[in-house]
């Protein structure tokens, strides 16, 4: 099947591309690496009546280090993710996250923007920037607006940005000497979509778990964060128990649909499982 016919706009500058998105409104889409967008055109599952392709517009490829944060611009792709020294050392979950991204020529292409602009509840970035309570840099011909991880993912592929704005960049905090981190995902196959993921954030102060961030992928309408299963770790010395604890408490935390992969139970079940895996080399870490 092949995509209904579109317009196409190639953007020089950022200006370009906002003048051209005010414009048309609800009837453009952003093209950046087209790794998911072309499929779902292809499928009819996207109409769009023009594409602006934002992919040669400078300024928006770079990882640099702002103090505290790590920014990193919404054109760069998960390759670049994937060799940065920089994003392993200052964001190590975000690193140990793209290798599921998808396979290899995916990876060249596809970007950190198009994907959270996405909103894929299947995808591994939603995951970890609500784990990591990153902020999305949001651009309009307004202005610049700055969006909480919590506040920007709001349902199955919806998210706080407005018709007129741009995912600019995303800032990430710089990980911090008491901090432990894993991120594991189940899939068929490598590089499919996850049958169910995790990203796990652990804060250590005195052998003890003052903070616990975690989040599923693949379990609902967008990033899920468990709560309960995070509170049941806070005060712990992350042993066995206090794992096996937190597992237990995911049941108030996930009701997963069923989908062609598993049923809800079973979906359930791999998430204990899957956060088991995640915590226990955490635990010798801390």
């Amino acid at each position: 099947m092949k995509s209904p016919d579109f317009d196409y706009f190639r953007a020089s500058s950022l200006q370009e591309a906002l003048t051209c998105l005010q414009a048309h409104g609800a009837n453009a889409q952003l093209l950046a690496g087209g790794q998911s967008l072309l499929a779902m055109m292809n499928l009819r599952m996207a109409s769009p009546q023009i594409l602006i392709d934002i992919s040669r517009i400078p300024g928006l490829s770079q990882i640099e280090r702002q103090g505290s944060v790590m920014r990193i611009g919404a054109l760069v792709t998960h390759r670049q993710l994937l060799d940065s020294a920089e994003v392993a050392t200052c964001v190590p979950l975000l690193a140990q996250a793209v290798p599921y991204v998808a396979h290899l020529a995916i990876r060249n292409a596809g970007t950190l923007g198009g994907s959270l602009a996405l909103a894929d509840p299947a995808a591994e970035y939603p995951s970890v920037a609500l784990a990591l309570q990153a902020t999305m840099i949001a651009t309009s011909l307004r202005g610049e607006r700055r969006i909480a991880a919590a506040d920007y993912f709001q349902g199955l592929y919806q998210t706080a940005l407005a018709e007129d704005e741009i995912l600019t960049a995303v800032e990430f905090p710089i990980a911090t000497p008491g901090q432990r981190f894993s991120f594991q995902e189940l899939a068929r196959r490598r590089g499919d979509y996850a049958m169910v993921g995790v990203a796990c954030a652990i804060t250590m102060s005195d052998d003890r778990v003052s903070d616990a961030r975690i989040t599923f992928l693949a379990m609902g309408d967008g990033p899920v964060l468990a709560s309960h299963a995070m509170k049941a770790l806070v005060g712990t010395s992350l042993d066995a128990a206090a794992i096996q604890a937190s597992q237990q408490a995911l049941s108030h935390d996930l009701a997963p649909a069923g989908d062609l992969q598993a049923t809800p139970e079973t979906k359930c079940h791999l998430a204990r499982v899957l956060m088991g895996r995640a915590l226990a080399p955490l635990r010798s870490a801390a």
